[in-house]
C-alpha cells in the first residue's frame, strides 16, 4: 500500500505532531507499506531528501508562534500524483491539507485525518477574552473534517468533541504509540550503568545535587501549557530537596524565565531549553517526577514517554490523561494546589512508593506501544479504501459513530 502523510511540520521541528508522525511512518514501513511525506520547508526553499517533500513556505508566526503557509508555486505535486499512492493520511488542517485534498481529488483516492489540536484551548492567539473564538474553532474544525473520509483521534475526550462540534464522519479513537524501548529504564548490565553515568553527567551539569528530587516539565513552552501554574506552585512550596528542571522552548520562553526569578528558591528552577529528539529519554532518566497542569493536550505523549520511563506523575486533572495516570497507583491527580503540593512532598519524602509507583508507570507506558499503532491505523486505512471503492464518500450507517481501539 502507497500512502501520502502530509503534515505542516515534520524533523528537525519537535512537537507532538512530529513525534506522531514519525512514529506511524516508521511503523506503516515495517509493515510493508511505502510511505512519502509531504511537508513544509522550515528554510523557505523547496527540496526533496529520502521520501519527504519539502514544500517552500513563508513565516505565519503571527497566527499561531511557529506557523507557515505554503508558498506557491507548489515543487513536487506532479512527482507525487505520477507515483499514485492509495491513500492519504493528513496531520494539519492548514497548508499541507490544501495540498491533500488537491491530490486526493485528482487521484480520487480517500483522505484519513488525525484531529491533533483541540483549536478552542488555542483561542487566546486570535481571540483572547472574545466569545467567538470557540465557536470559530467549531466551524473551522467541522469545516475542515468534513472534507475528509475518516477520522481519526488520540482520545475519547476529543471524540466526543468533535461529535459536539457536530462533525459527521466515522471517528475512530487510537491513542498515539511510542517507541517503549527508548524510554524504557535499564536496571542491569552495561546498558544500566551508561544509563546511570548519563543521568549524573545531566544532573551534574545543571549543579543539581545528590539526593535531590527533581521534577521535569518537558515540552513546548506556550500559554495553553500552563506553565506557570506549575513554577508559580514550585515557588510556594517551597522544599529545598525538590529541583525542577523544564526542557523545552517557546514563545513564552522569556515570561516564564521572569516569573521563576521570581520565585522562592528560584535558584532550584532550571530552564534546559530545546534539545536533539535523540536526548529527550535521557532527560526523563535524569529526572524522579513527572509534572503537567496542560489542559489543551489532545492526548499528550509526554505522559506516555514519562511513565515508559519510570517516572510517576503528578498531573492537573483532564479527561485526556484518564486510564493513563491513574491516581494513587502510577502518579497523582490534583486540581487544587494543596494537592498538588501534598502529593510532591510524599513522593519526594517516601522514596519506596516514588520506587513502586515508578514500576506501575513502566507497566502502563508499555501498553502504548507503537507497533500495535501502526497495526490500528492500517486498518482504518483499508476500511477507507474499501468505502471508497464502493461509490459513498461515506457511509450514513457510519456517520458520527465513534470506535475506540485499545493497544
Amino acid at each position: 500500500m502507497k500512502i501520502l502523510i502530509t503534515t505542516d511540520w515534520y524533523k528537525p521541528v519537535i512537537n507532538g505532531v512530529v513525534t506522531s508522525v514519525v512514529t506511524l511512518k516508521e511503523q506503516l514501513e515495517e509493515l510493508g507499506c511505502e510511505v512519502r511525506v509531504l511537508t513544509l520547508s522550515e528554510s523557505g526553499r523547496a527540496y526533496r531528501e529520502d521520501g519527504v517533500y519539502y514544500l517552500s513556505s513563508l513565516n505565519a508566526s503571527r497566527i499561531y508562534p511557529g506557523a507557515r503557509a505554503v508558498c506557491p508555486p507548489c515543487t513536487w505535486l506532479d512527482e507525487l500524483l505520477a507515483w499514485k499512492p492509495d491513500l492519504i493520511h493528513s496531520q494539519c488542517e492548514f497548508s499541507s491539507f490544501l495540498a491533500a485534498r488537491w491530490i486526493a481529488r485528482r487521484l480520487r483516492i480517500p483522505i484519513v485525518h488525525t484531529y491533533h489540536t483541540v483549536y478552542e484551548d488555542y483561542t487566546h492567539y486570535f481571540s483572547a477574552g472574545k466569545p467567538w473564538g470557540k465557536q470559530a474553532a467549531a466551524w473551522f474544525s467541522r469545516f475542515v473534517l468534513e472534507r475528509t473520509d475518516r477520522v481519526i483521534v488520540p482520545t475519547h475526550k476529543v471524540a466526543v468533541l468533535l461529535q459536539g462540534y457536530g462533525v459527521d464522519r466515522p471517528i475512530d479513537v487510537i491513542p498515539t504509540g511510542i517507541r517503549t524501548e527508548r524510554f524504557a529504564p535499564q536496571t542491569r548490565g552495561q546498558a544500566a550503568g551508561k544509563q546511570k553515568k548519563e543521568r549524573e553527567r545531566l544532573r551534574e551539569s545543571l549543579g543539581i545535587g545528590k539526593g535531590q528530587v527533581v521534577l521535569l516539565a518537558l515540552g513546548r513552552l506556550a500559554k495553553e501549557k500552563n506553565l506557570e501554574e506549575i513554577i508559580t506552585f514550585f515557588g510556594r512550596l517551597d522544599e529545598p530537596g525538590l529541583e525542577l528542571v523544564i526542557v523545552g522552548d517557546g514563545p513564552e520562553r522569556e515570561a516564564l524565565a521572569k516569573l521563576a526569578g521570581q520565585q522562592k528558591g528560584r535558584e532550584r528552577i532550571h530552564f534546559v531549553g530545546m534539545i536533539p529528539c535523540e536526548e529527550t529519554p535521557a532527560w526523563y532518566r535524569a529526572a524522579d517526577l513527572f509534572v503537567c497542569a496542560s489542559r489543551s493536550e489532545t492526548q499528550g505523549i509526554t505522559y506516555l514517554e514519562a511513565l515508559c520511563s519510570g517516572l510517576p506523575a503528578v498531573c492537573r486533572r483532564d479527561a485526556c490523561i484518564e486510564g493513563i495516570v491513574r491516581d494513587g497507583w502510577n502518579g497523582f491527580v490534583y486540581e487544587r494546589e494543596k494537592e498538588f503540593a501534598a502529593s510532591c512532598r510524599l513522593l519526594m519524602r517516601d522514596e519506596e512508593k516514588r520506587q513502586l509507583f515508578g514500576l506501575h508507570a513502566v507497566q502502563t507506558g508499555s501498553e502504548y506501544g507503537a507497533r500495535r499503532f501502526g497495526e490500528r491505523v492500517l486498518q482504518v486505512y483499508e476500511e477507507a479504501m474499501a468505502q471508497k471503492r464502493k461509490g459513498a464518500h461515506f457511509f450514513s450507517d457510519f456517520a458520527c459513530q465513534i470506535r475506540t481501539y485499545v493497544l
